[in-house]
């Protein structure tokens, strides 16, 4: 992180780092502020290797913060602002977090209430529960704090003690039915990842992007902060994305590339309709519901940026502008540089055919270093067994097919909920589809709840057109339409909840029995 601050802020000083609507920092001052913050850090005893814990909406204090931490090699903690206080405090006890900076209060959510007290924020905690945790320090006053001289004049020699092999990052993770887990990135398997997929996101120093998800998860931390960070390119955020404001926002700032969940994008999208809105300096590569059509590809064309928390993001992709060869239409794109993608037999974990659907597997420079807490990570080659499924063809392109845990048999055949939500989306005027089965009294069911952009649609007009790609047996039987991507069930990462799709799903079933 060091090195990535110097070099970029001695190469573009001027240039806009981070911008949100009431604040900014050029590369320069990233790099003077840092600095100083992390001395601030050193005198609480902050060094090499303690976790750091930061519970922060996104913002420039987020970026400045972790910046400060890593330069000298302490382990920046990212915590989502959406978690519960059972879930905070576990997530801060099996990350062994030492320090915790958080702000007192953020959309209704007051954080200090729920967690250990002392006479001062200078006081020493003891929390048996929390055995590790030893300060909380609000955002508020640590960015006010002075540092020491002694302190500052350390700082440079801490940094360049720091090595690519060292950690730089805690983030939590979870599957879509699993319990969160502390994943472990250094300095070189994070800044690697990011490098390699710049040119499939197409980021470069010319590059004013806006990014809504949170730098709490890997997609807000790796796709935002730091390509950005390692092109020099300029990141526009803000800390509650709202459509107004956010349209506001990008137009005014010139932003040309937006990333994120295509939800998010289309909800945008629509309201930039209605407000006549346009933003004429996005560039193709972003989302496309906000570009003009002249811009936007025929669906499949482009690569779905695929990855995970344990790849620290996309392992796999295209550049976002381009078109893939129509043989790849669909796909997730080819493997990223120094990135091993290995396809295994659910059952016994050997190789399958070219071809063949199976678990995937990846070995590289890039992947995890660790879980914390657990020390079964990876098989005795190397490989990290993702719990997806996947195919690769014969020009080397990932196809995804689904989690593992989320396949199911109906009737004694097996359904992979990709293949089936991919058929759905691929319906005029479904912007949004998600399946899993439904038990019921004759077995599983394939259930699909999806999101329409009009309330003419109905389940029979969708099933008739689907029925023209899918098996008869993949068709889905229980249906649950929604007008809005926000009433979809989400978890704190963001993912979609499993079980709460399971529960709207079994309930529309109960709905339409009783009828």
């Amino acid at each position: 992180m060091d090195q990535v601050i110097r070099r970029t802020a001695a190469r573009i000083p001027d240039r806009q780092a981070v911008v949100e609507p009431t604040s900014q920092l050029t590369y320069a001052e990233l790099d003077s502020t840092t600095r100083d913050l992390a001395a601030v850090f050193v005198d609480a005893g902050v060094g090499k290797g303690t976790r750091v814990g930061v519970l922060l909406p996104n913002g420039t204090a987020w970026i400045k913060i972790a910046v400060a931490l890593t330069r000298i090699g302490a382990v920046l903690v990212p915590l989502s602002t959406l978690l519960q206080p059972p879930e905070l405090r576990a997530q801060l006890r099996v990350a062994s977090v030492r320090i915790l900076v958080t702000v007192k209060e953020f959309r209704g959510r007051r954080y200090l209430d729920d967690l250990p007290t002392a006479a001062s924020e200078d006081d020493t905690l003891r929390d048996a529960a929390l055995p590790a945790l030893r300060r909380i320090w609000t955002v508020d006053r640590l960015l006010t704090a002075q540092p020491s001289a002694p302190a500052v004049q350390i700082v440079d020699a801490l940094a360049e003690t720091v090595a690519t092999g060292d950690p730089l990052v805690i983030l939590f993770t979870s599957g879509s039915r699993g319990m969160p887990k502390g994943v472990l990135h250094s300095h070189g398997s994070a800044f690697g990842a990011v490098r390699a997929g710049l040119t499939a996101r197409c980021v470069d120093s010319t590059t004013r992007l806006y990014l809504p998800m949170p730098f709490f998860w890997v997609g807000g931390l790796g796709g935002g902060v730091l390509s950005a960070l390692l092109a020099g390119a300029t990141l526009v955020t803000e800390d509650i994305p709202r459509p107004e404001a956010t349209l506001e926002l990008i137009r005014r700032e010139r932003v040309t590339l937006f990333r994120g969940w295509p939800d998010q994008a289309q909800a945008l999208a629509r309201r930039a309709e209605e407000l006549a809105v346009t933003v004429p300096t996005l560039r193709s590569g972003s989302l496309e519901a906000l570009l003009p059509p002249s811009l936007r590809a025929q669906p499949g064309a482009r690569a779905n940026l695929f990855g995970m928390t344990e790849s620290f993001g996309p392992y796999c992709g295209y550049p976002a502008d381009t078109d893939m060869p129509i043989s790849a239409w669909g796909s997730c794109g080819r493997p990223f540089p120094g990135m091993e993608v290995r396809i295994s037999d659910p059952g016994d974990g050997r190789p399958v055919p070219t071809g063949a659907v199976g678990v995937i597997e990846l070995r590289g420079p890039h992947i995890l270093r660790g879980i914390c807490r657990r020390d079964d990570v990876l098989t005795p080659d190397g490989f990290y067994v993702t719990g997806d499924l996947g195919h690769l063809d014969a020009q080397g392109f990932l196809f995804y097919h689904g989690r593992a845990d989320d396949m199911f048999k109906v009737s004694g055949a097996t359904v992979y909920p990709s293949e089936v939500e991919q058929a759905l989306r691929a319906v005029d005027g479904v912007t949004e589809a998600f399946v899993t089965d439904v038990p019921g009294v004759q077995g599983a069911r394939v259930g699909a709840l999806v999101v329409c952009a009009s309330t003419e649609m109905t389940p029979e007009s969708i099933r008739g057109q689907v029925r023209e790609s899918l098996s008869a047996f993949k068709v889905p039987a229980v249906w649950a339409l929604l007008d809005s991507p926000d009433r979809v069930p989400r978890g704190t990462t963001g993912k979609v909840d499993v079980v709460g799709l399971r529960e709207i799903l079994a309930a529309a079933q109960l709905a339409s029995t009783l009828r």
